[in-house]
């Protein structure tokens, strides 16, 4: 990969400075970059199962496949390292960051791009086995982590959350080297679907696909919005409010002013630790408890809790998640939102 032979003038801004810019003021491209390396990567996984597709890819203000377009927007974040840490500080997270993550997302949504490439989702089979991609997109969904009518790919059981998503999800398992499917999904009823897709992808070898559009909606250089106003609604759209159930026991471990940092700060740089360890106490699925470890690091934001940053202040809460994993059945009553 090709190093960038000279950094953006934004790139050592301070946050309050990179926030007053547009998005597409930041100058931000695919070329030359980790994830385009990544892409490369993907796009030779569709060639060694002798797939003609090559969809396009882009940079969007966030991951996407829009309908009739067998093609795919990439975050404009993961371009720059810089917009990255923005991404983490203000969303907690960045979704495609690590290229295990970036990768497995790739593979996601090279499967909607097949789906609108080939209009799979009109043939009768398909629409047996996945449903009808018109069912309306839920604002949240109830998943079952024990269900065995599909596949686990993506963290939240996003199969679970609509047809298409079930099918991009079946797709990636497919396409995932050494996935060893059979086996991984031996006596599931999400098998006949893996199998579906092995024989239906076999058909397609070397067909020309039926879609041909190169637009790039949502192109992150048509975007006009401030990074301030974007993030604004993107918290506003995939963070509704979190829970202020935990309000009372978060600010007894943590204070209103003073600290070292930021609770949230503190919480996520030992996220990983944190889930591993509670998810091993108390039987709870992983996903569920760094689904509510995240709610709870979000909830620290929105109170402007502050830290010691020590080591008893790490256990003790610690031990506060583990106390609200064990009352929060996951797996029957919680909605991820879409």
């Amino acid at each position: 990969m090709q190093r960038r032979s000279k950094e953006p003038s934004w790139a050592e801004s301070r946050t309050e400075q990179l926030l007053d810019l547009r998005v597409c003021d930041l100058g931000v491209r695919l070329e030359h970059t980790w994830v385009e390396t990544l892409v490369g990567k993907a796009l030779d996984e569709l060639a060694r199962q002798g797939l003609v597709l090559r969809p396009h890819c882009w940079l969007a203000d966030e991951w996407l496949t829009p309908d009739e377009v067998p093609g795919i927007g990439i975050p404009f974040y993961l371009a720059h390292p810089r917009l990255m840490r923005l991404e983490r500080q203000q969303m907690l997270d960045v979704e495609g960051g690590t290229r295990r993550e970036c990768r497995k997302l790739l593979r996601h949504e090279f499967g909607h791009a097949i789906q609108f490439a080939y209009r799979l989702h009109r043939r009768r089979r398909w629409q047996q086995l996945f449903g009808l991609a018109s069912t309306p997109y839920p604002e949240s969904y109830r998943p079952n982590p024990a269900s065995r009518r599909y596949v686990q790919h993506l963290e939240g059981w996003y199969a679970q959350s609509h047809p298409t998503e079930d099918f991009a999800e079946t797709f990636a398992v497919w396409l995932t080297p050494r996935s060893r499917w059979r086996s991984r999904y031996a006596g599931w009823w999400a098998l006949r679907k893996l199998e579906y897709v092995d024989a239906l992808m076999r058909e397609l070898r070397g067909v020309r696909p039926l879609v041909r559009s190169s637009a790039r909606p949502f192109a992150a250089e048509k975007n006009r919005l401030t990074l301030r106003e974007y993030y604004r609604r993107k918290r506003e759209r995939y963070s509704v409010g979190f829970s202020d159930a935990y309000d009372r026991d978060l600010r007894r471990l943590f204070r209103d002013e003073g600290g070292r940092d930021s609770a949230a700060k503190f919480l996520r740089s030992h996220q990983r630790e944190i889930r591993d360890v509670v998810a091993r106490w108390t039987g709870e699925y992983t996903f569920a408890v760094d689904h509510l470890l995240k709610d709870m690091m979000g909830r620290c934001r929105e109170l402007g809790l502050r830290a010691d940053g020590t080591l008893q202040e790490k256990w003790e809460f610690a031990i506060l998640l583990t106390m609200h994993s064990m009352t929060y059945v996951f797996a029957r009553r919680e909605w991820h939102a879409v």
